[in-house]
């Protein structure tokens, strides 16, 4: 692939840089500065035949615009929404991305999350860390039930200041695609009941399958979002659905930050109108709204849903491994366009 000059957008894995730096012809964009990329490209805009991109940048219009030597588009993720998939298609441009491989540490951080917050273990390990153990005792119990119903129980004073039960929540998954699915099965092993919603229903999944967003949402604990980020996704967790979850449900997104109005998430938790979150991903990275840093209803990690050193190696070879497939002229492994 010595020939191959290959474009690439942000300093996402060691190893596949290092890779493509043996293999190709390679430049890195991020090393230009933001407001001289555009001149970057153009003035090597004859040798840059592939781009590699990931969930942060990968190629838009105007960028495939200014390559009139492009070929192909890899991108080092699953999700494609960084990538104009229309114009790729208009320009007979391949498109591949990383499925499958991420899968399970996707899912296992859906779950850890939510474990996360239900029982507490972030403001708990905070109750430990600063002496309260010891000058306090135990962290205290103070909820009581009043009553069961829709969601198993209504707790007094809920605002999860207490820990949660995460054995036999009801599971609500927007998306059952290959990560919701894996979600599915690992919720499956604490006795969850599995719900979802999505375009169609997917067969023989034994699931409960809500043709209607909100009627999901009214009828689970733990609502998670594992759906690929499109138009129609966009904001498709909003205010109503929000209120549909309510003060007793919680929403974990392992999805794309954009499926959730962001503003509507905040307003809904400081109102007391939703339970908690956790997060994995958010609508302007790496940018977080400060107000959730102070709330104790709330998890935020920084978007690491793939983020283990073997899933990573394993997407950077799937990259390699099209990229060289396409300079050969074979069958791409993970065609999208």
């Amino acid at each position: 692939m010595e020939s191959l000059g290959v474009l690439l957008t942000f300093p996402m894995n060691a190893y596949l840089e290092s890779e493509l730096a043996r293999r190709c012809k390679l430049f890195r964009l991020w090393e230009t500065p933001p407001e001289r990329r555009q001149e970057f490209i153009r003035s090597n805009a004859a040798a840059i035949r592939a781009i590699v991109g990931n969930s942060h940048a990968g190629a838009d219009a105007d960028t495939i615009d200014a390559l009139p030597k492009l070929e192909i588009v890899s991108s080092f993720s699953v999700g494609l929404d960084k990538v104009d998939l229309d114009k790729c298609r208009e320009r007979g441009i391949r498109v591949t991305n990383t499925p499958d491989v991420l899968t399970e540490d996707v899912a296992d951080l859906a779950i850890g999350l939510t474990i996360a917050l239900l029982r507490r273990i972030c403001v708990t390990d905070r109750f430990v860390r600063s002496g309260a153990w010891a000058t306090q005792g135990d962290y205290r119990l103070t909820t009581r039930v009043l009553g069961c119903q829709k969601k198993l129980c209504y707790l007094e004073n809920l605002g999860f200041g207490n820990p949660i039960k995460f054995n036999g929540k009801t599971i609500g998954i927007i998306g059952l695609g290959r990560i919701g699915m894996s979600v599915a099965k690992r919720a499956e092993a604490f006795g969850c009941p599995i719900s979802y919603y999505s375009r169609s229903e997917k067969p023989n999944t034994g699931y409960k399958y809500y043709s209607n967003l909100l009627d999901l949402a009214s009828n689970c604990h733990v609502l998670i979002v594992a759906c690929p980020l499109t138009d129609e996704t966009r904001h498709i967790v909003n205010r109503d659905v929000l209120d549909a979850l309510g003060p007793k449900g919680v929403l974990v997104n392992i999805g794309r930050g954009p499926h959730v109005d962001e503003p509507e998430l905040v307003a809904a938790l400081r109102e007391g109108r939703l339970g908690g979150a956790a997060l994995d991903v958010y609508e302007h990275e790496p940018h977080v709204p400060e107000e959730l840093f102070g709330m104790d209803n709330v998890v935020l990690v920084p978007h690491i849903g793939s983020a283990t050193n073997e899933t990573r190696d394993a997407m950077a070879d799937l990259v390699l491994q099209n990229l060289e497939a396409h300079v050969m002229n074979k069958p791409l492994l993970t065609p999208v366009v």
